[in-house]
C-alpha cells in the first residue's frame, strides 16, 4: 500500500472531540499509523497541546490546539460510493433522531464497521451520505447477521455519556428470536459462562465454559408457538441481561433450542427445511432498545419493525 507523508499539522478541537483521550483521538485522525508509533511521538513530545507536550491520557478541551508531527500514514483506498437507492434505504431505516443520537433498524447482512475483509460496514456508509464534517460513532454493536435497533452517537459528549450509560447497565435491549422446538415455560432464565473459542483463521464460535467463561445472563420470555410444515418453534422475547458475543444465540442452543437460520450453532436439517419455506438468514431481531437521553436523562424506548424476510415467513407460520 502506498505512503504519505504529511507536514506538521494543527488542529483546532470543536465539541466533537471534547472529552476524548489525546491518544485516542490520534489514533483515530492517523488513520494508518500504528498504534506504538502514535505513543512514541507523544512520549517524545512530538505532539503538543496548546504549545505543551502533554501525556497520553490528556482530556481534549474544546479550543485546544494539537500540533500534529509529520509521520507516515497508509493512504486510504477510495471509498466505495454509497448508490442513491441504498442511501435513500439508509436514512428511511433511521427510526428516530435527535440532535446528540440517532436509532437505525440495521438490515440484516450488513456489518456494522469495516473491518477484515470489509471495506465500509454501516457506519462507514451514512458517515457517506451524512453532511460532511458530521460525526458519527457507534455507541454498541450487532452482529453482520442480526436486525433492529442500533445506537449511534452524534458527538463526543453524548458517545461518551451513552457509553457510561451502557456499561452500568442502564440500557434494555430487547431482541425477538425463533427458536427451533417446543420452548420450555420452566426456562425464564439462561445463566451459563461463555468463552470465545478459535477454530481455525479467523473463525471463532462462543461455548459454555463453566471454568473459564465470562458469565453470562439472558432472559427469556415466550411470545408465540408455531408450526413450520411439520417443525415446531417458539418466538421469543430475548433480553441479554450481559452482552457477550454471540449470548442470545449460545444460550437457546445450550437449553436445546437453537435459532432458526443459525448456520454456526444450529441444525443443518433444519437449516436447510427453512431454506425450503424461502427463509435463509438467522432469526434474531433488536426488537427495542431504551437508554437514557443525554441531554434529559429520559428514559428512551424504541421499538425496531421486523423485515419484510421477518414478517413474511411468521405470516406463513401456523400456530403450533
Amino acid at each position: 500500500m502506498a505512503e504519505a507523508v504529511h507536514s506538521v499539522r494543527f488542529v483546532t478541537i470543536d465539541s466533537h472531540n471534547e472529552g476524548q483521550r489525546v491518544d485516542n483521538f490520534l489514533i483515530t485522525f492517523l488513520k494508518g499509523v500504528p498504534k506504538n508509533l502514535v505513543y512514541r511521538i507523544i512520549r517524545k513530545g512530538e505532539v503538543r497541546v496548546n504549545k505543551k507536550r502533554v501525556k497520553a491520557v490528556y482530556r481534549l478541551q474544546a479550543g485546544d490546539i494539537v500540533r500534529v508531527p509529520p509521520v507516515r500514514v497508509a493512504e486510504k483506498a477510495d471509498d466505495i460510493p454509497v448508490s442513491k437507492e441504498f442511501a435513500l434505504a439508509l436514512e428511511a431505516a433511521v427510526l428516530q433522531e435527535c440532535d446528540d443520537w440517532l436509532v437505525i433498524n440495521k438490515p440484516q447482512g450488513l456489518s456494522v464497521h469495516a473491518g477484515s475483509g470489509i471495506q465500509a460496514g454501516l457506519i462507514e456508509n451514512l458517515r457517506q451520505i451524512r453532511p460532511e464534517g458530521s460525526y458519527l460513532e457507534l455507541v454498541h454493536r450487532l452482529d453482520k447477521d442480526t436486525s433492529g435497533c442500533l445506537l449511534v452517537a452524534k458527538n463526543r459528549k453524548a458517545l461518551n455519556y451513552l457509553q457510561e450509560q451502557l456499561k452500568a447497565k442502564a440500557f434494555r435491549k430487547k431482541y425477538h428470536a425463533l427458536a427451533v422446538g417446543y420452548w420450555p415455560e420452566s426456562v425464564t432464565e439462561v445463566d451459563k459462562p461463555l468463552k470465545k473459542h478459535d477454530v481455525g483463521g479467523r473463525e471463532r464460535v462462543v461455548k459454555v465454559d463453566p471454568k473459564e467463561g465470562k458469565p453470562s445472563v439472558t432472559r427469556f420470555q415466550i411470545l408465540k408457538r408455531l408450526d413450520a410444515n411439520g417443525v415446531l418453534c417458539t418466538l421469543l422475547e430475548a433480553e441479554p441481561v450481559t452482552g457477550r458475543t454471540h449470548q442470545i444465540r449460545v444460550h437457546a442452543q445450550s437449553v436445546g433450542h437453537s435459532l432458526v437460520g443459525d448456520v454456526k450453532y444450529g441444525d443443518d436439517k433444519v437449516h436447510q427445511h427453512f431454506k425450503g419455506l424461502g427463509f435463509k438468514r438467522l432469526f434474531l431481531h433488536a426488537a427495542s432498545l431504551g437508554f437514557p437521553d443525554p441531554k434529559s436523562g429520559t428514559f428512551v424506548d424504541i421499538r425496531a419493525p421486523y423485515e419484510d424476510s421477518l414478517r413474511l415467513i411468521l405470516e406463513r407460520l401456523s400456530a403450533g
